[in-house]
C-alpha cells in the first residue's frame, strides 16, 4: 500500500466522523449511525481496510469488536489541508485560503473569526522573533 493510499476516502471519513462524535463503537453501532444504503458487510469491510491503514484500532477482547479512531480529527484536518494545498495550490496555504474564501460568501461572524485567527498567528510569530 503506497503512502497516498493511507489517506481516508470519503466513505472512511464518514466512519471516522461517527467515531469522533461517539467514541469507540461496534460495527453494528457504526453502521446504524451512518446514513447509507450500503449493507452492514460493506461497513465491516471498510473498517477492516481502515484497520490495515491504521485509521482505526480494533479491540478484539469481546465477541463484538470495538473500533476506535486512531487519529484525531485535528490531525486528519491538518493532513487534508496540507494535501489539498500541495495538490491544487503548489503547497501555498495562502492560495488555498484565498481560493476557499473566494468560492463562498463569508458571514460577518466567519470574517471576524478569520481576523482573530490571523491576529493570533501574528502575535505568535512576533513572540518567536
Amino acid at each position: 500500500m503506497s503512502k497516498t493510499d493511507l489517506s481516508p476516502t470519503e466513505a472512511e471519513f464518514k466512519i471516522l466522523n461517527v467515531l469522533w462524535q461517539n467514541g469507540p463503537l461496534t460495527v453494528r453501532a457504526i453502521h446504524d449511525q451512518l446514513e447509507t444504503s450500503s449493507g452492514y458487510t460493506t461497513t465491516l469491510k471498510l473498517l477492516q481496510i481502515m484497520t490495515t491503514k491504521k485509521l482505526v484500532t480494533r479491540d478484539e477482547s469481546s465477541r463484538a469488536h470495538i473500533y476506535s479512531a486512531a487519529l484525531s480529527k485535528d490531525s486528519a484536518k491538518q493532513k487534508e489541508v496540507k494535501s489539498l494545498a500541495g495538490k491544487l495550490f503548489g503547497g501555498s496555504v495562502l492560495k488555498l485560503a484565498l481560493g476557499a474564501l473566494s468560492e463562498k460568501k463569508c458571514s460577518a461572524e466567519d470574517l471576524q473569526k478569520i481576523k482573530e485567527l490571523v491576529a493570533q498567528m501574528e502575535d505568535e510569530q512576533s513572540t518567536k522573533m
